[in-house]
Parts: structure tokens; C-alpha cells; sequence
């Protein structure tokens, strides 16, 4: 028996879900190089606008300079150098939290927490929508998997009834694909009363949310007894690369002993830990980042409302506008492409059937002017969109 990966391959086309790799020929940013076409982007999760910044350019450099480019080896062998120690001590103290541990991805962070935490005998429960990472990582453990109704703290509480062993229950603090917030207050407190952990993934929470950017616990003002295990990513709103998971002393003491995406692999260069110390400082001082990115938010949605949209209820810098069908999404984000603006079509099976859409992302980088762009475009290319589907 072969495989018959063409025939594989033909389905996806048929289905409209075949994906291809845009070649970004420029740095991150508003105006963007794609394929040897200039655009203007509406689809990168940089949303402080810190990818491409001078200061954390030249943090990277001045590391690379000091520290060299490469791990070396895995932490616990000879690759935790001091830059990767002083990370994790001010992402400790940005979290609010006595320990932080650095991960090279979020994929990994996922991964080393969840199956760390628990295996056979014991029970993961998951929302329906989370990243594909998390319901890996739930997968993998080896615990019993079940998903809950999204965001949904009465289904949660019925499966907590179920579950036996040690019970983690895991969430997205934004849900990247719709930009909504987890109810963290309602989650927290039915997984409080049965004993089990909460495990949030607030890859896209640190940054646009809290009053100092510190995500969706500090937004609902929660603290440790309430999420015991936090992941951040910092290749979005930090503008670098890499993860961390921030918990007790106990917690991160044993992801070193128990983590294997975190004891069998290299570390991160320790440039790059410099570079998102330094964006982490600009996350936390400049202010104004935050607060231009959420005028954008409301510029955006009320354009799109006006020009008759399906927006998801969100007022995060994620804003998807709902289309249903695979083949209007594409090709709706052509048309805008054609008009010189990058907005990605989402498909299953990153999204469930029928629900494909057009991801619009902000960042503080983008202007007023920019966004009007956008809405002007979208008012044209939905109105032709209608006219020819009608």
C-alpha cells in the first residue's frame, strides 16, 4: 500500500482549503513586500507594533554581540545563560507571579505543560475552540480528554461531575480565531470549587489587554489561586519569538524535571531573550501603544457595521468578519489584494465547517488613515461580493 498524497493534495483544492505560503520580502509592519507586490497588511499578530522596532533591533544585535547566536544546548545542559535567567525573572514580575519558565515556541509551552501535569488516570478538560496546541497537548497527555461547549461554565461544571484524578482544565484567554475573551471569572471559580486547575493560554492577551498589558487576568483582575498555570507567547505582542509559562515555584520546578519539549531541546538564542527584554519594557511604559491600538478597534468596528458586516463579539485587536463559505472568503481577500491590502481567508480546519472568515488584525502601528483604507475597500469589494452572489 502507497500513500496517494495527490490525491490528497486534489481534495483540498476541490474544497477550497488548500494553503499557500505568502513570501513576506519585507520586515513585519503595516506596508509589507509579498510575492514582489507592495500591500498594506491587516493579517500579522504584532499588535504593539514592537516586531520591527529600533530599540529592540538593536537589543538583539548588542546580544548577539555579548552572547553569540546560538543556544548552544538545552537548558539543562549548558544553555541557560543569564539573559534567559533575566527573562524569565521579569516575566515572573510582569506576571505577577513567583516563577517564569522560557520556552522556544507556544506550540512547546503548550505541549510541556500539559502532559507534565497530567497522564493516565487523570482528566484534561478543554473548550471546544481552543488552538490546535492545547488540544494536542490534551490529546497527547494520555489524561481523559473532553471538551466543553464554548466557553460555557455550566458544561464545564457538568464534566467536572465526571472527571477523576487530577483534573486540568485549559482555556484560551483570547480565542484567536473569533477574538473573544474567555470568561475567566465564571471558568476559574466552577474549577476553584472542584478542586482542579485552570491553565490559560493568553497568547493573545498579553499586550492589547489589562491596564498595563498584562492579559486577560489582570483584565478580570485574577490572580495565581485563580489560574494557577499562565502561558504567554512573545512572538505577537512582545514582537519576538518564544513562550513562557508563569506559576509557583512548585509549578515550574517541575515542568524542568517533567516538561520534555522543555528538557530535549536547545534553547532559544540568547539574543533573542535580550530583544524581548527590551520589547518587555516597551510593552509595559508606552502606554500610548495600547491606547491608539483600542481607537483602532473602535474606528474598525463601527466602519464595518456600517458597511453591513458580520462582525464576532470582540474588542481585541483580532476581528474576524464572518463569510460561511470557503470560496467567497478566498476569494473576497483577493479582491482586497487586488486593491493592494493583505487580509488572510481562515478555513477549516483551523475554523469548524461552514464558518470560514476574514481574520482583519490591528496594530498600533497602523494609522487612522489606514484603516479607512481598509473600510473603503471592503465597502467596495462587499458590495460586488453580494451583487454577484445574488
Amino acid at each position: 500500500m502507497s500513500f496517494d498524497l495527490n490525491a490528497r493534495l486534489a481534495v483540498r483544492r476541490a474544497e477550497n482549503l488548500y494553503r499557500q505560503r505568502p513570501l513576506l520580502q519585507s520586515p513585519q509592519g503595516p506596508q509589507v513586500l509579498v510575492d514582489g507586490q507592495p500591500l498594506l497588511a491587516f493579517c500579522n499578530n504584532d499588535y504593539l507594533g514592537l516586531a520591527n522596532h529600533p530599540q529592540v533591533i538593536e537589543a538583539w544585535q548588542a546580544g548577539a554581540s555579548r552572547w553569540g547566536v546560538g543556544g548552544g544546548a538545552s537548558h539543562l545542559v549548558i544553555g541557560h545563560s543569564t539573559p534567559h535567567h533575566a527573562l524569565e525573572e521579569a516575566l515572573a514580575e510582569f506576571t505577577g507571579r513567583p516563577r517564569a519558565l522560557l520556552f522556544s515556541n507556544g506550540y512547546m509551552a503548550n505541549m510541556g505543560a500539559v502532559t507534565a501535569l497530567v497522564g493516565q488516570g487523570d482528566t484534561v478538560l478543554e473548550d471546544r475552540l481552543n488552538h490546535a496546541s492545547l488540544l494536542d497537548a490534551g490529546l497527547l497527555s494520555g489524561a481523559r480528554f473532553n471538551r466543553y461547549l464554548h466557553n460555557d461554565a455550566t458544561s464545564l461544571a457538568k464534566r467536572l461531575e465526571k472527571a477523576s484524578g487530577s483534573t486540568l482544565v485549559v482555556t484560551d484567554g483570547v480565542f484567536s480565531m473569533d477574538g473573544d475573551l474567555a470568561d475567566l471569572p465564571a471558568l476559574a471559580r466552577e474549577t476553584k470549587a472542584k478542586g482542579a486547575w485552570l491553565m490559560v493560554d493568553d497568547a493573545h492577551g498579553f499586550g492589547p489587554l489589562g491596564a498595563t498589558g498584562g492579559g486577560i487576568a489582570e483584565h478580570f483582575g485574577l490572580g495565581m489561586d485563580d489560574v494557577p498555570v499562565l502561558v504567554g507567547t512573545l512572538g505577537k505582542a512582545f514582537g519576538t519569538s518564544g513562550a513562557f509559562v508563569a506559576g509557583s515555584e512548585e509549578l515550574i520546578e517541575s515542568l524542568i524535571q517533567f516538561a520534555r519539549p522543555y528538557i530535549y531541546t536547545t534553547s532559544q538564542p540568547p539574543a533573542l531573550a535580550c530583544a524581548t527584554l527590551k520589547s518587555l519594557e516597551l510593552l509595559r511604559t508606552e502606554h500610548w501603544r495600547r491606547e491608539h491600538l483600542n481607537s483602532l478597534i473602535g474606528q474598525f468596528r463601527r466602519g464595518a457595521e456600517q458597511i453591513g458586516l458580520q462582525l464576532m463579539d470582540s474588542f481585541t485587536p483580532i476581528q474576524p468578519i464572518m463569510i460561511g463559505d470557503s470560496g467567497q472568503a478566498i476569494r473576497l481577500s483577493q479582491m482586497l489584494r487586488e486593491r493592494g491590502l493583505l487580509v488572510t481567508a481562515i478555513r477549516p480546519p483551523t475554523v469548524p465547517a461552514g464558518s470560514a472568515r476574514l481574520r482583519v488584525t490591528l496594530s498600533a502601528a497602523h494609522t487612522e488613515a489606514q484603516v479607512q483604507l481598509l473600510l473603503t475597500a471592503l465597502d467596495d469589494c462587499w458590495r460586488t461580493l453580494e451583487a454577484d452572489h445574488a
